[in-house]
């Protein structure tokens, strides 16, 4: 089961999408709310609003994705505890709500908006939200025995089982000719028909590297464990010879542009040099023979 969220600020439109009945939407959710249409739940959430003038993304949006598989075996109960258990994966229990159930293209899913501003006026904190719920999701689906997100991925990594094993055996190779620089790393992997693309975010932070071939595009994780973004860097950083901490690069050339390494990439190179350093002093005590 998947799960989205956002803070948004359009609520009768949104409300009125969920309720839309060209997608035979039905209501599994109903928490402090008391009208019959879009403009009536509407009304009612803006009378809490009003408690707090200042927010203005005062709604939030969710979307409830069980599997194909899964939703076509979700009765109307089902579904309502499927939102209820969000709701409360999400502590928004001391907030309205109001949840849909579409089934359009076959595909079950479930549209819930929440008030933001509590009962009590306290605005909830919406910082990652998107990830917050994806985990609220993720929670609910192991609680009530759904397929997990997971497990859909696993599933999809073993079927490009022999895809992913061919990249990996073409980045061995290309590691193999130590290429000096990230750009240097990505023509290699191009010639052999592997296409390299950094995954680079708004903050202009490299995060990783997606590997695309044979019609198939994968983050490098999935690929291969060591082919995050943080192993791949630092395995090029031995090749530049980086032997003391300080000389790690907080920043890189990569595809004519300068790019931000993010913490947990630095953090990976920083680990990997101290074992290094440690490994010459260990090799060079047991040469001394004592």
């Amino acid at each position: 089961m998947i799960g989205k969220g956002q803070s948004i600020s359009r609520t009768q439109a949104s409300i009125a999408y969920g309720w839309n009945q060209e997608k035979d939407a039905e209501v599994v959710l109903k928490q402090y709310l008391a009208g019959d249409t879009p403009e009536q739940i509407t009304d009612e959430f803006k009378i809490i609003q009003s408690q707090n003038d200042r927010c203005i993304k005062n709604t939030m949006s969710f979307v409830v994705s069980p599997t194909v598989k899964d939703g076509k075996n979700l009765n109307y109960q089902d579904l309502e505890r499927i939102a209820q258990q969000f709701i409360k994966e999400m502590n928004l229990q001391n907030h309205q709500a109001i949840g849909f159930v579409h089934k359009d293209k076959q595909h079950t899913h479930i549209h819930i908006y929440a008030n933001r501003i509590s009962l009590k006026g306290e605005v909830y904190k919406d910082s990652f939200i998107g990830k917050r719920g994806q985990i609220a999701a993720d929670n609910v689906a192991k609680q009530l025995g759904l397929t997990r997100v997971r497990e859909v991925q696993q599933e999809k990594l073993q079927e490009l089982k022999w895809q992913r094993l061919a990249i990996k055996h073409i980045h061995n190779k290309v590691l193999e000719a130590r290429p000096k620089s990230l750009d240097d790393y990505i023509q290699k992997m191009n010639v052999r028909n592997v296409i390299v693309t950094p995954s680079i975010n708004k903050s202009n932070q490299l995060q990783g590297f997606r590997f695309e071939y044979q019609g198939i595009n994968l983050k490098g994780s999935d690929v291969h464990r060591s082919m995050s973004g943080s192993n791949l860097i630092a395995e090029i950083s031995q090749n530049n010879n980086f032997s003391k901490l300080k000389e790690v690069p907080k920043t890189l050339k990569l595809v004519n542009n300068t790019v931000q390494l993010s913490t947990n990439i630095l953090t990976k190179i920083a680990r990997d040099q101290a074992k290094q350093v440690i490994k010459r002093a260990i090799d060079k005590g047991i040469g001394m023979g004592y």
